[in-house]
């Protein structure tokens, strides 16, 4: 028998496809779309990166969509992408990982309490994935996120959703997460401040898809604001 998740996987890759093939703004990206757990996967080329923000953002509109994770290649660049906290698994082969302890999955070794170890700006995308719950204080590290990524670029954040078991079964969990705890970085007033892509959350996951405000970039307004928070 066919699980529901894979039927509403199944739902959201066709509603994808028909935005690819009927927005004509989306119409000659080189890219396909693919679902696993109502996460869209997206892979392929652009040949700007508005073209790869838009698509993020049209994707976001969806309804059931969680968040939406790429590795795309723009303008005939390969995207720098790091892993923090990797562990045993990277959300993609091609990625960086960095984790504290030697690994498979670690390309460098670095304790992301003394910072990330890439230079300002030179880095596309970020995955935290089951990160933030392991750290007593992750505001600092969220800095760091904001400091190495391009404008434009993504922090992609999973973790626990705090009512689920799952958040307290693990004694190295620090913190309970919430959408809502993401509310305090996306204000305008937050230095260094995020823009909320899309922040949502099943039974059992939170995910958070945050831009970095760089100077000169608007910051979210209320309507942004009132879509994801209360």
């Amino acid at each position: 028998m066919v699980s529901r998740q894979k039927l509403i996987d199944e739902h959201l890759a066709e509603v994808a496809e028909d935005l690819l093939r009927l927005d004509p703004r989306l119409r000659d990206l080189g890219v396909k779309v693919r679902f696993d757990g109502a996460v869209a996967h997206v892979e392929g080329e652009v040949a700007d990166p508005a073209d790869l923000a838009l698509l993020r953002e049209m994707l976001t509109r969806q309804a059931g969509v969680l968040a939406v994770w790429d590795r795309v290649r723009v303008g005939g660049r390969d995207p720098v992408i790091i892993d923090v906290g990797c562990g045993d698994q990277k959300q993609y082969e091609e990625n960086i990982g960095l984790d504290r302890r030697p690994s498979a999955c670690v390309d460098v070794v670095a304790d992301l309490s003394a910072g990330i170890p890439m230079a300002d700006e030179s880095v596309d995308q970020i995955f935290a994935v089951h990160v933030l719950e392991h750290l007593l204080d992750f505001i600092p590290l969220l800095a760091e996120c904001h400091r190495v990524l391009r404008p434009g670029g993504v922090l992609h954040v999973m973790c626990p959703w705090w009512k689920h078991v799952n958040a307290v079964a693990d004694p190295t969990h620090l913190r309970f997460i919430d959408t809502q705890t993401f509310k305090h970085f996306c204000r305008p007033t937050t230095v260094p401040a995020w823009y909320p892509l899309i922040v949502s959350r099943d039974d059992a996951s939170v995910f958070a898809d945050l831009v970095p405000v760089k100077d000169g970039q608007p910051h979210a307004d209320d309507r942004r604001m009132a879509r994801f928070f209360t």
